[in-house]
């Protein structure tokens, strides 16, 4: 699943060709990406004007003068600009400058009107790449668990996924299982300037195409390149050449040093 680097990315690349423009035409073609009735939600869009584009977290919002569009990348979306509509084009917008195509194999994203933000969409906690230690460790402070399962709780903290949460604990030393109720201020910051730091640097690097993910120019990004322990299971940690260990948490894979990281 796209994550935080990926998403802004995406917003990023799309943002110059489309603040200002006007929809001409939204077609939807998936039921399971455009919930409700996906007529009503072409005709409120046709005659739209996009004032502005964001991510929060995962999600993609555009601002229009009447309502907004929200969109999640889900595991394999794809927002292409000026592309031709492939097999797995689930939703399509014709611009004053051109067309944006929602593509997605295997249809857990999606791509919605609404009027205003449903309050389901609105209860993510804070976005990792702007919170502020003082907020984060205030909200580290009032959870108990492993680090790992509450830094993917999207409530707890939006915007990170398995790839960057082990990237991230790996910089910052700390094992994915240590229980945050052991964290003292000092380890808290180290874990917060490193989530920082890690985040700008995929970004920089237009995120980790492992998959599918690929930008609004459906170029891929590099910043997998630079993995130190995901999906480099067995593999010589980079630090002490100790091999890298695969674990389950949470019903996810996870990648982490046993020597580098052992609380």
């Amino acid at each position: 699943m796209p994550e935080l680097p990926e998403v802004e990315t995406v917003v990023r690349s799309l943002r110059p060709h489309l603040v200002g423009q006007t929809v001409r035409c939204a077609q939807f073609y998936s039921r399971l990406v455009t919930r409700g009735s996906r007529a009503h939600a072409a005709r409120s869009l046709a005659g739209a004007v996009i004032l502005g584009i964001r991510r929060r977290g995962k999600q993609i919002f555009f601002d229009l003068d009447r309502g907004l569009l929200y969109i999640h990348l889900g595991m394999t979306g794809k927002l292409l600009w000026n592309t031709t509509p492939g097999k797995h084009a689930r939703a399509k917008l014709e611009l004053d400058n051109g067309t944006l195509i929602y593509d997605d194999p295997r249809q857990f994203g999606r791509v919605e009107f609404f009027k205003q933000l449903p309050p389901a969409l609105n209860r993510l906690g804070p976005d990792a790449l702007d919170i502020p230690f003082e907020n984060f460790y205030a909200r580290l402070k009032q959870h108990r668990g492993q680090v790992k399962p509450l830094l993917l709780n999207q409530c707890f903290l939006s915007g990170l996924g398995n790839i960057y949460i082990d990237e991230i604990l790996f910089a910052a030393r700390i094992h994915p299982r240590a229980p945050v109720a052991r964290f003292s201020k000092k380890r808290a910051q180290i874990l917060h300037k490193h989530l920082g730091e890690i985040l700008q640097l995929a970004i920089r690097h237009r995120g980790s195409s492992i998959s599918d993910y690929v930008d609004g120019a459906g170029d891929r990004g590099a910043f997998q390149q630079l993995h130190q322990v995901y999906g480099r299971a067995g593999e010589r940690c980079p630090n002490c050449a100790t091999k890298i260990h695969r674990i389950v948490i949470g019903q996810r894979g996870t990648h982490y040093c046993p020597r580098c990281q052992r609380s």
